[in-house]
């Protein structure tokens, strides 16, 4: 499961290269390390056309996995779409476009200590999107929150690829790399957007760090 990204480009990059419509996000500081439950940026369509909003990382957990527990921490990988809890939330209204420049999975060394693994396009982390579905729920996320009503976001995962197969084989984030491949997540019916969850082709993707909790590249100031 990916539950680490990174993301380095500053807001102006991806509403260029998104074509953002809206910006709803304020000053965004740079992000070196997202972990689950906190609160990133996310393109979705709204009345004007695609803008970029806040949300936090999880979705609504399926109830079965709720029992006997007080809050819900959300799900952050979504694999079965099948599945009715997910059904409910597969239409273009519910789909969204993540942003990230690198995204890390855990290497389990010998010693069964874990070793964080950062993938990119490239060297220079150039900006991509994971294929999102988001809502808007209420639930107990922490106990000490209270209640709240919050926009949630998880991104589709599929089986790795031979680059992320050699450190986690089980499965891989859904990344998108073109604007049609954009556009159809966001638009499309989904018998024809749900062809985009496979695995991203070997020589597209490669290993760019390792052994920090963040993405060291993503440290400097975004633009």
């Amino acid at each position: 499961m990916c539950n680490l990204y990174s993301l380095s480009k500053g807001q102006s990059a991806i509403r260029e290269l998104a074509s953002v419509w809206t910006d709803r996000t304020g000053n965004l500081a740079p992000q070196p390390a997202i972990f689950p439950d906190q609160s990133a940026p996310v393109i979705r369509m709204g009345e004007e056309g695609r803008e970029l909003v806040m949300m936090r990382w999880g979705m609504p957990s399926p109830k079965g996995a709720l029992k006997n527990r007080r809050t819900d921490p959300g799900v952050t990988n979504i694999r079965n779409l099948g599945s009715a809890h997910w059904r409910r939330w597969l239409g273009p209204e519910h789909r969204c476009l993540v942003p990230f420049t690198s995204f890390s999975e855990y290497r389990v060394e010998r010693d069964k200590s874990r070793t964080p693994v950062w993938f990119a396009r490239g060297e220079d982390r150039p900006l991509t999107f994971f294929a999102g579905i988001w809502t808007r729920w209420t639930s107990v996320r922490k106990l000490k929150e209270g209640e709240v009503e919050a926009d949630l976001f998880g991104f589709l995962t599929t089986e790795a690829n031979a680059v992320v197969g050699s450190v986690h084989p089980k499965a891989m984030p859904v990344i998108l790399t073109e604007p049609e491949e954009w556009k159809t997540w966001l638009t499309a019916p989904f018998g024809e957007a749900k062809g985009l969850q496979r695995p991203l082709s070997d020589e597209t993707l490669q290993i760019v760090a390792e052994g920090q909790r963040q993405d060291p590249h993503s440290k400097r100031t975004v633009g």
